[in-house]
């Protein structure tokens, strides 16, 4: 069998760069595989796509050496329009991708440009609307929806043509965990039945092994590191030494002290085979220090009875009570649509609440503006895009601070030592429009912090972002919170930073709020996980088959190693 996709020792350079962003690339994938690329952010891996999809080098120009066949013939010979018929990407910015003024004028618009019959086009729609949970939004307008639900529309759009080649650049950065797994089950299935060539680009490699792919392939520093079977790669140190997260459970297993087999299926937590390191596992247990609590300390923010609706036909808030303390934690999790960003806009005072208040250090926030409640309330909004105002990073970065009236050297010292913070300060000169999506999220998250606030609500803070700036970023915002006392409250659909950061979870379920604990109570509570369509985490599985008793003392347990030996 030929390669539909092949790459014989391929470099590129784009045309503003020094050295080549890839380099010497060997790769071959078949029909029908499901291949999987990882690594960190300025690897090459969204290069790697973008040679897939025609994208470089037909609107990123470059210079390129070696050879690259798609479909057995180079994409120079079948120029942008031939390659969209022979792969489809659904991008990681969703925003980019929307043409249609409703959802299902913007998936049938493929359809349109083929002349489909109308009676067969709606058909069409309705049966891939259908497989992606969307039916219900078809009349809404893409700016209305959630991140996951723009997600499963860009999904929707791409799916809906017949072509080979399905590429999908981070397609869980903005999806719940339950909806992950869903999609992660959809992609799987449209592979299996119409044997479909499946490229999948994602850092959240533990949810995208949810199923099986065929190969891993890991990218660093523009080479291929590694290209092997899940099995393989993660009985090995590969992961690790290429700063990409592993999988919680074998985390779990290496802190224990376990060397881990290929042979005992590591790549999936529900069929590994834990009986040789049952004992270990045990014994690390049996030792393992229970958790510090934190010192009891004042609230700083409370929420009482507050209900909100967009209209009488759309309730999204009822009756949320809950507090937060001074110098907290706080994640707040649930599915897309459950509310949770609403909440955050109550907060900050772009939307008024029917009923119920909103308290700041004890006193009511309603007669304050949105300017006054930003003096103390800092917003990271999930779409940088809406954030972004000024062309160059400096300028975004320092906009808060000279506002303010800060003197020009004390920004310069603020805004540099926050673009350190961020991994940013290499490209402080650099326009924001030549930066990744998880780029102009640090962007943003920077000019936030550069306002040092007393409280900063971060609405998935990690999207898109690989293991060590995810990290750089946490370890920030810890460090503030436990220094400075900055009261951190986190909107997230990672359940990695959930339990490694937060000691609280708020969970919102169809605008309701049925739990406030602690997360790994949450995260082992089968009844709250498929009502806030979150995901039971593997450690929970692992405890289990390692025959430990109390599952969510494991994790909690767990969770203070990794604070202590981070």
């Amino acid at each position: 069998m030929k390669p539909i996709i092949e790459f014989k020792n391929y470099s590129f350079k784009y045309n503003s760069q020094v050295e080549p962003t890839l380099r010497d690339i060997d790769l071959a994938i078949y029909p029908g595989e499901k291949i999987l690329i990882i690594g960190p952010s300025g690897s090459g891996k969204s290069t790697l796509a973008n040679c897939i999809n025609g994208l470089v080098p037909f609107s990123y120009g470059g210079e390129s050496t070696g050879e690259l066949y798609i479909g057995g013939k180079e994409p120079k010979d079948l120029g942008i329009f031939g390659l969209s018929k022979m792969v489809g990407t659904v991008l990681q910015d969703t925003d980019g991708q929307f043409i249609g003024l409703t959802v299902a004028e913007d998936v049938a618009f493929v359809l349109e440009n083929d002349c489909m019959e109308e009676a067969r086009m709606h058909r069409r729609v309705d049966d891939i609307a259908e497989m992606v949970d969307i039916k219900n939004l078809l009349g809404h307008a893409p700016g209305e929806l959630s991140g996951g639900q723009k997600q499963r529309v860009s999904m929707a759009g791409v799916m809906i043509d017949d072509v080979d080649i399905l590429l999908f650049d981070e397609p869980l950065a903005n999806l719940d965990p339950a909806t992950g797994k869903r999609a992660i089950a959809l992609i799987d299935s449209i592979q299996k039945e119409q044997n479909k060539t499946i490229v999948i680009i994602e850092h959240r490699l533990e949810d995208a092994l949810y199923k099986d792919v065929d190969r891993i392939v890991v990218v660093g520093d523009g080479v291929i590191v590694a290209d092997m079977t899940p099995d393989e790669l993660l009985s090995c140190d590969i992961l690790k030494s290429q700063g990409i997260r592993e999988p919680l459970y074998v985390t779990a297993l290496k802190h224990a002290g376990c060397d881990i087999h290929s042979e005992d299926h590591p790549a999936h937590v529900e069929t590994m085979d834990f009986a040789p390191y049952r004992n270990q596992v045990k014994d690390w247990f049996a030792q393992a220090k229970s958790p510090v609590k934190k010192n009891e300390t004042d609230r700083v923010l409370e929420v009482e009875h507050l209900d909100f609706a967009y209209d009488e036909s759309r309730q999204i808030l009822q009756d949320i009570n809950f507090s937060v303390k001074q110098g907290e934690m706080l994640s707040i999790v649930g599915k897309n649509g459950a509310g949770k960003t609403t909440l955050s806009s109550l907060i900050c005072g772009f939307l008024k609440p029917i009923s119920g208040r909103i308290l700041l250090d004890g006193k009511d926030i309603a007669p304050l503006s949105i300017k006054e409640r930003g003096e103390k309330i800092g917003l990271v909004m999930q779409n940088p895009n809406q954030m972004i105002s000024k062309a160059m990073i400096y300028d975004e970065v320092a906009l808060g601070l000279a506002v303010r009236g800060v003197p020009e050297e004390e920004i310069k010292e603020r805004v540099y030592d926050t673009l350190k913070i961020c991994g940013l300060y290499p490209f402080r000169n650099w326009p924001i429009s030549a930066l990744s999506f998880g780029q102009k999220k640090r962007v943003t998250i920077a000019s936030i912090l550069v306002m040092n606030p007393e409280i900063m609500i971060l609405d998935e803070p990690t999207a898109g972002q690989d293991y060590r700036h995810y990290t750089e970023i946490m370890e920030f915002l810890k460090r503030i919170n436990e220094e400075r006392g900055t009261t951190i409250i986190m909107i997230t659909h990672d359940m990695h930073l959930m339990l490694e950061y937060t000691d609280r979870a708020i969970v919102i379920a169809d605008g309701q709020l049925i739990s406030d604990d602690t997360p790994a109570n949450v995260l082992t509570s089968a009844e709250i996980a498929e009502r806030a369509y979150l995901k039971q985490t593997s450690l929970y599985e692992m405890a289990k088959q390692c025959g430990i008793q109390s599952p969510s003392a494991f994790v909690e347990c767990f969770i203070n190693y990794e604070r202590r030996v981070r």
